[in-house]
């Protein structure tokens, strides 16, 4: 009996030994299998923010970022569409919203009811020109500045003032290189944006000359806010010296490919890896972790697409945030 289970034994073992190269070669088929699925798995995150900028009652932000939007991205356009009883009080939208000349119109249609909230955005590159396949493996050697779409002659523009316009049909701000301020909720919302500096385009704006409403005199409270695309350092330093309360970018795509329990490999930019999505501080920790005394708030969208190109996630989910606001004695 002994030696019929050894020689069953040995037979399992050659099985295995003769087996594991194609088990190890299917490794990266199921991979990018995953990678592709999880471009669908979109996710609404809700994260809360504590601030003096606003009053009593919290302040609801939806931020989207990195749609990368095609109109044949159905079930992309169906879940925008799903968010239309989520209750907000301003939308933030950073960027890289359209892929094609052909999406502006979807865009509208998903967006629906939002374009009847106070709303503001900046551009990303690809809200001028139209993706274009590069090497993946370029984008692991550091940001993709050096050789923009936009500063090359076979660049395809796409129409980005027919999409700033229906934007702002709906009455949203452009805060493309300047200042805006709106009243929601009850409270004073100033705003500073840039043009996308992934592209070198962002020119901070100086304080506006025009007098604004003496809010505060009416005691109403005052978050101030920063916006932009790609979230340089540069910028995100001019925006903390501005004074902004909490700073909003997209672009990084949360690393895209990440690793379990290790995080983002790169951002796009010169940001670090740990500040690659979600919420954070700037320059230091928190605001609200014990070290984090003098930083601002700052939340990096992981975005809801990618380019045409490189339609891979993995362990980073597509997504939208609802940042709620709430003063540090409601918190």
């Amino acid at each position: 009996m002994g030696n019929v289970l050894s020689r069953v034994g040995g037979a399992l073992l050659a099985a295995g030994r003769a087996s594991w190269p194609y088990a190890l070669a299917g490794v990266p088929a199921a991979a990018a299998a995953w990678g592709l699925a999880e471009t669908r798995m979109f996710r609404l995150r809700h994260a809360r923010v504590t601030t003096a900028g606003v009053g009593s009652e919290p302040l609801r932000i939806l931020h989207l970022s990195d749609l990368h939007l095609l109109p044949t991205q159905h079930a992309k356009l169906r879940w925008l569409r799903s968010l239309k009883d989520v209750e907000v009080d301003l939308v933030i939208a950073t960027g890289d919203l359209i892929a094609s000349a052909d999406a502006i119109e979807p865009l509208r249609s998903a967006l629906g009811r939002f374009l009847d909230v106070p709303g503001m955005f900046v551009f990303g590159s690809n809200d001028y020109v139209a993706p274009r396949w590069r090497n993946p493996l370029r984008y692991l050697t550091g940001p993709s500045s050096e050789d923009n779409q936009d500063h090359e002659p076979e660049a395809t523009p796409l129409p980005t003032a027919r999409l700033a316009a229906m934007l702002q049909r709906g009455g949203w701000i452009d805060l493309t290189n300047t200042r805006a301020e709106i009243v929601t909720r009850g409270v004073r919302v100033t705003a500073v944006g840039v043009d996308d500096p992934h592209m070198d385009r962002d020119e901070f704006p100086g304080l506006s000359a025009a007098p604004s409403p003496d809010d505060d005199a009416l005691g109403l409270p005052h978050l101030h806010l920063g916006v932009a695309h790609a979230p340089y350092t540069r910028v995100l330093d001019e925006m903390y010296a501005d004074g902004c309360d909490l700073v909003l970018a997209g672009h990084t795509h949360g690393g895209q490919v990440c690793v379990p329990f290790y995080g983002a490999l790169v951002t796009n930019c010169d940001l670090d890896r740990r500040r690659a999505s979600g919420l954070s501080g700037w320059p230091g920790a928190r605001p609200d972790a014990d070290d984090g005394e003098g930083s601002t708030w700052l939340h990096v969208s992981a975005g809801l697409g990618t380019s045409p190109y490189a339609q891979v996630r993995f362990a980073c989910p597509p997504e939208a945030t609802v940042l709620t606001l709430v003063a540090p004695r409601a918190a």
